[in-house]
């Protein structure tokens, strides 16, 4: 992980990067009796959730735009996006599938095709698709074929669902420059593919880190997370 450490300019990152791609596996080592179900692989029976058909893709409304976006674990991603000034809404789901109406269980069997991602809808004059970039490529492994870490499985893998023609040019972009920069080790796997379909997650996963604070995953994990990661993108945090 010394390039990761080195692409984000700082030792302290080094422990961020390490949080991102470990984030999910640990959560199958750290499952408690509280209230709601942490495990990742191996989760027990979450509550029932009536099937729903898949998310359209949110319209247009005052400017706003939406990318969806697969880095490993969607509780780490919500965590993240969730704290940028411009970012009206994170809603984590299951995209790039072919199952309809996929439960949590089904995506977690790596059978069904579908990511973890987080929809992120937002405002291009206040937060640009650049700089949700820049936030992607710094707080996961892109180099990581269908893993973060030890999390291993499509549905855990680098990915950008791009909505539009103007996304799609962006993000080649984006990952040529990088990929060509020499800052990474190696190449990156980062799947780039149009958007097609969207299934929300069901409640329990919406808002984790917020309404789980003392959740153990989340003072191991995300906690420390967020907070290196808000040092350093510190000048695009909404204010309180």
């Amino acid at each position: 992980m010394r390039y990761v450490a080195r692409y984000l300019g700082c030792t302290g990152l080094l422990c961020l990067a390490l949080a991102v791609t470990t984030a999910c596996t640990r959560a199958n080592r750290q499952a408690t009796a509280e209230n709601q179900p942490v495990s990742k692989a191996e989760d027990v029976d979450p509550p029932a959730q009536t099937e729903t058909a898949p998310s359209p893709d949110p319209a247009p409304d005052d400017g706003l735009e939406t990318v969806t976006l697969g880095a490993g674990c969607f509780w780490c991603v919500e965590a993240v996006y969730q704290r940028l000034e411009g970012v009206e809404s994170v809603t984590p789901g299951y995209s790039g599938g072919t199952v309809e109406n996929p439960t949590y269980k089904d995506v977690c069997t790596g059978t069904t095709g579908h990511a973890e991602v987080c929809q992120v809808t937002f405002r291009p004059e206040v937060i640009s698709f650049e700089q949700l970039l820049d936030v992607f490529w710094k707080t996961h492994d892109p180099t990581t074929l269908n893993r973060q870490g030890a999390d291993v499985g499509t549905q855990y893998r680098s990915a950008v669902f791009y909505h539009n023609e103007k996304q799609r040019a962006l993000a080649e972009e984006s990952k040529k420059k990088l990929d060509e920069s020499g800052i990474l080790s190696s190449p990156i796997v980062t799947e780039l593919t149009p958007y097609k379909n969207f299934y929300k997650a069901e409640d329990y996963h919406q808002n984790y880190f917020r309404d789980n604070p003392n959740q153990g995953y989340c003072r191991a994990v995300i906690a420390p997370k967020v907070e290196k990661f808000q040092k350093v993108f510190g000048d695009r945090l909404k204010r309180e």
